[in-house]
């Protein structure tokens, strides 16, 4: 009965083992849910950063739930980067064209206009919007009047002719010196310059320009050319402008145009 008790309180060394082993597991188990929160699939993420580009690119939405479709299956968009310093041959090729007319209808201006030239009262320059001509209002116009003299209609006549079978648009400018005037017609030189101006765009209309390329406006005394203070400077300033212009203003591309 001893013996047997003896066997019975024997101690086993080795259980620690288990403990240890259940550790371990702990241990691997802990590291594996550490890296799998670490790692991100980029193949998932690319396909979900698309689907989302692509639909508030495209603005489909569904407004009723607030939600976005997303397409989980469409590739990841493809960019392409832009070289901004190789130019537009389209548009150069355009731009010299327009550029090769204007010359054309420069050189043609300088020819109908040589005889009125002599005296300084008509001048065809260059300007960053095209090409400009001023003509003296005393060449077209009686004082405090708006009606065309005879000779202008035919001077003007011929610049209708040669515009009218270019396609730019066309301003045309009324000026006047800052002498007041007030009559039944005219209150103010507002009205005597708007009315100058109208009158040569009728004439252009007339001679077969395109009413859609036309504008008249009146500037009064408010853009002198000279000084208001002299006689000479007050005559200059009263004149009528015409500008064939080449481009839009808020791209401006330099020409030359020999005059």
């Amino acid at each position: 009965m001893a013996r047997r008790k003896e066997e019975e309180e024997h101690e086993n060394h080795e259980r620690w083992l288990v403990s240890y082993a259940d550790f371990i597991t702990l241990l691997f188990a802990f590291f594996v849910v550490m890296y799998a929160l670490s790692t991100v699939n980029e193949g998932k993420y690319k396909v979900m950063s698309a689907s989302v580009s692509q639909a508030f690119n495209s603005g489909s939405t569904n407004a009723s739930g607030g939600r976005i479709e997303l397409n989980p299956s469409a590739p990841a968009p493809i960019v392409i980067p832009v070289n901004r310093n190789i130019p537009n041959i389209k548009t150069d090729q355009v731009q010299a064209v327009k550029n090769e007319k204007l010359r054309n209808v420069a050189q043609d201006l300088n020819r109908a206009l040589a005889p009125l030239m002599t005296d300084g009262k008509v001048r065809v320059t260059e300007g960053a919007f095209g090409i400009t001509v001023d003509i003296n209002a005393s060449l077209l116009f009686l004082p405090g009047d708006a009606r065309l003299d005879i000779g202008a209609v035919r001077a003007l006549a011929a610049i209708g002719e040669i515009l009218a079978v270019t396609a730019f648009p066309i301003t045309v400018e009324g000026h006047t010196d800052n002498l007041p005037i007030s009559s039944p017609q005219f209150p103010s030189n507002w009205e005597l310059s708007g009315a100058r101006a109208s009158s040569v765009v009728r004439l252009f209309i007339e001679t077969g320009v395109a009413p859609a390329r036309l504008t008249a406006t009146g500037y009064a005394d408010q853009r002198p050319m000279a000084d208001n203070a002299t006689p000479e400077g007050r005559q200059q300033n009263r004149r009528v402008a015409i500008t064939i212009e080449s481009r839009n203003p808020d791209n401006p591309v330099e020409i030359s145009v020999p005059l």
